[in-house]
């Protein structure tokens, strides 16, 4: 048997060899080295001449031996639709990947799973909400999919396993490669407290071409989708696009309709999307929808002010309690802010609260003069 996975595990590497394709190709040589061996008097008479070409450049480059030693060695799974381990949710998708490469952990079948995904470049309010769904899915033991990018991706799977949850990233790259490398923590703590997995063979570099089928993953292995935070032209709304056709509810938190990184979301809302207004409500839901028999229900968990943002709060001076509550995620200027306190406080004497709740990392200074409220709550 490992004999045989080893070839499947060579071709299923080789660029451009789809789910479909190698489908085809075992169809006429059931038998993976077979099909190698037999080498161009087969594989002209299955695949198209720019395929076949692929497969001899490859076989240039690498031997199955030497790719299954680099998986091996790699501490990487190669696991197969045909495989008991090969997750559920993805058979079901529409072109189902024919293998994954995994290191670490795949999600539990029998356990609810939601895709929590967003804006790379987000704003506080975002930060802020998505560390809090994060954190809450994970109180109640909801797994969380989502793609290891910068921003809300990351931000909402570190506070997943921060609160003893469990995560899994799917890859634009192989398992081996960490994409972006300022997630490097994330990445290693991802291998421990749940899983990375890709359809691309170790050693494989991050490239744009591959991030499109990759969303499809993320939507694919999920219950449910949460987004927060996209720009009306977003990679976000592929995976949304992906989900839907994959039959999974979507569901969008609200922004201002002055904020241009909550226009997707809230076009989204307008054509039906799901309003997302606390785990609580969405989780709700979602049981409501799952099927009897599929694991136990998920109880609690909010979007209050998590243990760490409270403990730091109660140590403030209740004048400075009163500056931070008059904050917003949106930057006010001193003057509006003194406005909101009713003018208690002075221009000076208000500026320097607000450094210190920067420096305790409750407030941003977004611009000279302009501050709001931290979307850092650990």
């Amino acid at each position: 048997m490992t004999e045989k996975r080893k070839y499947i595990c060579w071709f299923y590497s080789v660029p451009g060899m789809g789910s479909r394709t190698m489908d085809k190709l075992f169809a006429r040589c059931p038998d993976a080295e077979e099909a190698f061996c037999a080498g161009e008097s087969l594989w002209r008479q299955v695949l198209t001449a720019r395929q076949t070409e692929q497969l001899r450049s490859f076989a240039k480059c690498i031997s199955p031996d030497e790719l299954w030693g680099r998986i091996k060695d790699n501490n990487t799974r190669f696991v197969m639709r045909t495989d008991e381990a090969y997750p559920g949710r993805l058979r079901n998708i529409p072109d189902p990947p024919y293998a994954l490469f995994v290191k670490g952990e795949l999600p539990v079948q029998g356990r609810l799973s939601v895709a929590v995904v967003g804006a790379r470049d987000c704003s506080e309010y975002g930060r802020y909400v998505a560390e809090g769904i994060g954190r809450a899915m994970g109180e109640c033991g909801v797994q969380v999919i989502s793609g290891m990018a910068r921003g809300i991706d990351g931000i909402s799977q570190n506070a997943v396993l921060e609160a003893g949850g469990r995560s899994f990233g799917v890859l634009g790259c192989g398992v081996d490669v960490c994409y972006p490398s300022s997630n490097r923590p994330l990445y290693e703590k991802l291998c421990e407290q749940g899983g990375v997995l890709s359809t691309h063979p170790p050693g494989t570099e991050p490239r744009p071409q591959h991030f499109p089928p990759r969303n499809r993953i993320v939507s694919g292995l999920a219950d449910a989708l949460i987004v927060v935070e996209a720009r009306e032209k977003s990679g976000t709304l592929i995976t949304v696009d992906m989900a839907l056709e994959q039959g999974k509810e979507v569901y969008v938190v609200p922004g201002r309709v002055t904020d241009r990184l909550s226009d997707g979301c809230n076009r989204l809302i307008k054509q039906g999307a799901g309003v997302f207004l606390s785990p609580e409500d969405f989780l709700r839901e979602l049981r409501e929808g799952w099927q009897c028999g599929r694991g136990k229900a998920a109880q609690g968990g909010s979007l209050t002010a998590p243990e760490g943002l409270s403990g730091r709060l109660a140590q403030l001076a209740p004048e400075y309690r009163k500056v931070y509550e008059a904050l917003d995620f949106a930057p006010l200027s001193v003057e509006q802010i003194r406005r909101r306190l009713e003018g208690e406080y002075s221009g000076p004497g208000l500026l320097a609260m607000l450094m210190s709740l920067c420096v305790e990392r409750l407030a941003v200074q977004k611009s000279p003069g302009h501050f709001c409220l931290s979307g850092d709550v650990q």
